[in-house]
């Protein structure tokens, strides 16, 4: 039997259906441990919880859009469960305390995390130092991105520690019907209308498209945020252009439809470790056109099969979007590697992750071992066009240690 502690910030829509997988395990006893039930800025609708969880006390300090969680009571909380493995999702103090309870306890550690090795390029040298301290004294890893992997051989953390437990949708929720009517709307952008998130520049892209294609493009916004006056003003101005409705806050049940009742999906983001609303979009059918800011690109969004990666430039985004809207066997061509491609983004492989690593942890305690010699060291990029060609076999294998 596996006792496994999870230390999380809350738990997102996007986590919570992998606890709840993780938990039907067998042979896996799961608590999670969370910071609070929901961050201020967060409006999310989440599926029951089915699994043994623990709701702390709700310390926070707001840093703009972030929350830095500081919860003592962490300590208790994990001395009650008795874990033999502790998995902790950020580097928050109350991460620091699980795993400072962890070392104390000589209890195997293992660092889960949403970065990549470009998110977090402009870590300050105290923060390096402390993730370096922290890696040193940790059993297995866990990422949610091939970007992830590369974050930690960074430092040194060799592959076979590895693990992958990607952020996943409900692709089957999102699946168009095969008696799909015809789309409603050219674009569609799904996020926070805030300024991280460059709302004013999809409508930009918008109007740049119409003025070439030569017709009103239609626009749907689905989202709430601090900037929506401004972007329902600017709309306004446009009218001749574009037609741009506002959906406001969407619930999750609601998505699907939305994401189907448009052709292309709009992710002008400024910057996002991944971006879960790609998965959605990806799953519903859509091509995509992202920034390079985003997680996704180059493992989610392939730029010339399922999407296009694009500076932010109003005139190349409209350029690549009077394509797809023009040519219909290419957006059709997208529409299935879209589809091909977050088949493999999965509750079941995002579950999978975290119970082979913490598994292995388990089984070879705390300490960072140096890489052995003669021992086999995955090729990441090898990885990557595996997982990309659907082999479902050899997928497994990318998102599994190779050394247990």
């Amino acid at each position: 039997m596996l006792n496994l502690a999870v230390v999380a910030n809350t738990p997102p829509p996007y986590r919570v259906p992998m606890y709840n997988r993780i938990a039907r395990t067998p042979g896996v006893n799961l608590h999670v441990i969370f910071c609070s039930r929901r961050e201020p800025n967060r409006h999310w609708d989440l599926p029951p919880l089915e699994f043994s969880h623990t709701f702390l006390p709700e310390h926070f300090i707001a840093a703009g859009d972030r929350y830095i969680h500081h919860n003592i009571e962490v300590f208790p909380a994990l001395k009650a469960f008795d874990a033999d493995v502790i998995v902790t999702d950020g580097f928050n103090p109350t991460h620091l305390y699980g795993f400072l309870y962890a070392n104390f306890k000589n209890i195997p550690h293992v660092p889960m995390t949403d970065g990549t090795d470009i998110s977090e390029r402009a870590l300050s040298g105290v923060h390096r130092m402390v993730r370096r301290f922290i890696f040193r004294r940790s059993a297995a890893f866990l990422s949610a991105s091939l970007g992830g992997t590369r974050l930690y051989t960074s430092y040194g953390v060799a592959p076979e520690r590895c693990f992958l437990s990607p952020l996943c949708a409900n692709n089957d929720a999102f699946l168009p019907p095969p008696d799909l009517p015809p789309k409603t709307f050219d674009f569609i952008f799904c996020s926070r209308i805030e300024p991280g998130k460059s709302p004013l520049f999809a409508l930009d892209v918008a109007a740049e498209t119409a003025r070439r294609i030569g017709r009103v493009v239609r626009i749907l916004f689905a989202g709430s945020g601090s900037l929506e006056d401004q972007v329902r003003e600017a709309a306004a101005g446009l009218s001749g252009l574009v037609d741009t409705e506002f959906h406001g806050f969407a619930a999750q049940g609601e998505l699907p439809q939305l994401y189907q009742s448009a052709s292309i999906f709009l992710f002008p983001t400024l910057a996002d470790v991944w971006g879960v609303v790609v998965n959605e979009a990806c799953a519903a059918g859509l091509p995509v056109i992202v920034s390079p800011h985003a997680g996704v690109i180059e493992e989610l969004v392939r730029d010339g099969e399922n999407g296009f990666v694009c500076d932010l430039d109003a005139g190349q985004w409209a350029e690549r979007a009077v394509h797809l809207l023009s040519d219909e066997s290419m957006w059709h061509s997208f529409s299935r590697r879209s589809l091909d491609l977050v088949s493999h983004y999965t509750f079941d492989h995002a579950a999978a992750g975290v119970v082979d690593a913490c598994f292995m942890a388990k089984s070879r305690g705390r300490k960072h071992p140096d890489d052995r010699p003669g021992e086999k060291r995955r090729d990441l990029e090898a990885e990557r066009q595996i997982f990309c060609r659907g082999d479902a076999q050899a997928e497994h294998r990318a998102w599994s240690s190779t050394s247990r």
